[in-house]
């Protein structure tokens, strides 16, 4: 089937554009003549708003809580229109991305074009990453919610300027009955996915998605016993292990006025990591084993669960282990954040957040499999899916200055005039 996203693309004057953006940026607000009212306006916003030019939008939701939440999301059943009207055929080669998002910004589902993805990923237009204007400014899914009607914007017109290579149109989508806005739909791609037969199509696939949504409330008021909606965790059920970087982790339950945090020693930040890996839970046997490095240490293992139970049991009751097996409620950890940021493809937000090493102190064998795991698993994906840029940004970080296989990488996807493969050659050389 003939893709849709093949029309005329818009040309626009990029070059008077960006000097624009510049000029208010310097704090000339006469110069924006050249940029359309509604991108003059959005930027003012951003701009008051204090947004940077060159923001990572917030990873607001992930891993269980991303599912658990966009599974009782009322756009959760449209999907499927949206993929047939949007995405026919394979859309793996579709040459856009179509995202789902939520009345906040939240891309709740990323699809589309594989490359694509990929790419974009590296500007963090990722599931669970937060398109606000008050986060990233003009893009079209956080602008098409502040005004509530469907916008394009193209290339330089973006505020934050990671964002310039694309172009993408978004509309709203609200609740026929009570107007209330439940989400969002956009397109993103190149100049073709802000043309006005793109504008029409995404105008088109709302509406439809808002009558299907009215067709199958009416259905569901006459069916009694409906099983309930996954909850979503509140606030306070809520815990982080923050590792990357620290001996000491930093444990923070609850959310906002209700958040606490407290330091971890050496060993039970080891024997905590290792429950929120393994949510599965743990023998006494195993996590001896990965806590110790000997399966027969559960004598060492059981008075150090006392401690730190009697530590959780004054500091976080919510998150005190239980045994047989061993196990905790779900914890999310930065080290895994890095791992699902790298499996969703936003490589350059996930090398940010690699800060340093797991536990850096710690010589436990879970601890070490752990560190080696996200070394390999985000090295492995640079190699072969990231931009040159994210590869310039790793091979400038502590774990890829020495990656003689990765500046290699960067010579061949390099244009043969850069101006930075001379620095890449010399380094090759030293690496010798």
């Amino acid at each position: 089937m003939t893709s849709p996203w093949l029309a005329e693309p818009t040309r626009a004057s990029r070059a008077e554009i960006e000097r624009a953006h510049d000029e208010l940026l310097a704090g000339n607000l006469d110069a924006l003549t050249a940029v359309r009212p509604l991108v003059r306006a959005s930027w003012s916003r951003a701009l008051s708003g204090s947004v940077a030019s060159e923001a990572f939008p917030p990873l607001d939701l992930e891993g269980a809580e991303l599912e658990a939440y966009r599974s009782a999301h009322p756009l959760a059943g449209a999907l499927p229109l949206v993929r047939s009207l949007l995405l026919p055929g394979s859309d793996d080669d579709s040459g856009v991305v179509v995202a789902l998002g939520d009345a906040s910004g939240r891309l709740l589902w990323v699809e589309g074009d594989h490359d694509l993805r990929a790419r974009v990923g590296a500007m963090g237009f990722v599931e669970g990453a937060n398109w606000a204007e008050e986060h990233v400014g003009t893009a079209a899914p956080g602008t098409a919610l502040a005004l509530g009607r469907s916008v394009q914007v193209r290339g330089s017109e973006h505020f934050n300027r990671l964002v310039r290579p694309w172009s993408c149109t978004a509309a709203p989508i609200r609740d026929t009955e009570s107007g209330r806005l439940l989400g969002v739909i956009d397109v993103t791609g190149g100049d073709e996915a802000a043309t006005p037969q793109a504008q029409m199509l995404v105008n088109a696939t709302a509406r439809a998605v808002e009558n299907e949504l009215l067709v199958a409330r009416i259905r569901a008021a006459n069916v009694r016993d409906a099983p309930p909606a996954r909850r979503r965790p509140r606030a306070a059920d809520r815990a982080s292990l923050s590792v990357l970087g620290r001996d000491r982790a930093l444990l923070t339950v609850g959310s906002g006025s209700e958040e606490s945090t407290v330091a971890l020693g050496l060993r039970h930040a080891e024997i905590l990591l290792m429950l929120a890996v393994h949510r599965q839970g743990l023998t006494a046997e195993h996590l001896a084993e990965l806590v110790y490095g000997d399966a027969a240490a559960i004598g060492t293992l059981r008075p150090e669960m006392v401690r730190l139970r009697r530590f959780l049991e004054r500091r976080a009751p919510l998150i005190v282990p239980e045994s047989r097996p061993y196990r905790i409620r779900p914890v999310e950890t930065d080290a895994q954040q890095v791992l699902t940021l790298v499996a969703r493809g936003a490589h350059r937000i996930a090398l940010a957040t690699l800060r340093g090493e797991v536990l850096p102190g710690s010589h436990a064998p879970g601890v070490e499999a752990l560190r080696d795991d996200i070394r390999a698993s985000l090295r492995e994906t640079l190699l072969t899916e990231a931009s040159v840029d994210t590869l310039l940004d790793y091979v400038d970080s502590d774990l890829g200055s020495g990656d003689a296989d990765a500046l290699a990488q960067l010579l061949r996807m390099l244009p043969p005039r850069s101006p930075r493969r001379a620095g890449i050659v010399a380094r090759l050389e030293n690496l010798g």
